[in-house]
């Protein structure tokens, strides 16, 4: 009689064991589900230009030349009028808005409400661009944090008003850039222009030394 007892609760602690067993399965599996529901469907990476010798980084590292890159874009674009510049302006502040920080967008569009009252963007056409040879390099991308760096930007803008040139200056362009991952859907660099981190400086021709002045 005794072994069959013992028989029973041999059988009964073994099953308990799987039960138990079964139990921490779920809830790995329940963990496992979790940590896949949550986890981003696209990543975005910055790699360098330059792969031929390999390149090792967190996912999470944005490289100097992509935020240079970033920063050049957003603003050649903004600044560009091609037909005129009243029109021109405001669309591509309200078309790059997702590319600029709030205070950025403020600071853009009070800059814009000053130019329009003084007629400094009725009829004009303005094309932005590198000046030659000062593109992307290492020294003009200062990096500040994980999230911020600094980007300096030396261009040549020239204007017209009826075809006839009325500014053609180089201006060097402290651009403060940081992350902004908060809209991938509009923003897939999930970076953002915050406007200036200095006041920008008029550069001389051709040697692009700083002699002050802003744009």
């Amino acid at each position: 009689m005794s072994r069959f007892r013992h028989a029973l609760s041999a059988r009964d602690a073994h099953i308990t064991t799987l039960r138990f067993i079964i139990l921490v399965l779920a809830l790995l599996c329940a963990g496992l589900w979790w940590g896949w529901k949550s986890a981003p469907e696209n990543l975005t990476i910055h790699n360098p230009p330059d792969l031929r010798s390999g390149s090792t980084r967190a996912w999470w590292e944005v490289d100097p030349s992509s935020v240079y890159a970033f920063g050049f874009y957003v603003w050649q674009q903004i600044n560009r009028w091609p037909a005129d510049g009243q029109t021109d302006y405001r669309r591509n502040l309200q078309a790059y808005s997702a590319f600029l920080t709030p205070s950025c967008q403020r600071y853009l569009a009070k800059d814009y409400e000053d130019r329009d009252r003084r007629q400094e963007l009725s009829g004009r056409v303005r094309g932005i661009y590198e000046i030659p040879g000062r593109g992307y390099r290492p020294e003009a991308v200062e990096i500040l944090s994980r999230d911020a760096w600094v980007v300096t930007l030396d261009m040549a803008i020239d204007e017209q008003y009826a075809g006839t040139p009325v500014r053609d200056l180089f201006i060097r362009y402290p651009l403060r850039v940081v992350r902004a991952d908060v809209d991938p859907q509009r923003n897939p660099w999930g970076l953002q222009v915050d406007c200036f981190d200095g006041i920008p400086q008029r550069l001389s021709v051709p040697d692009a030394q700083e002699q002050g002045g802003e744009s």
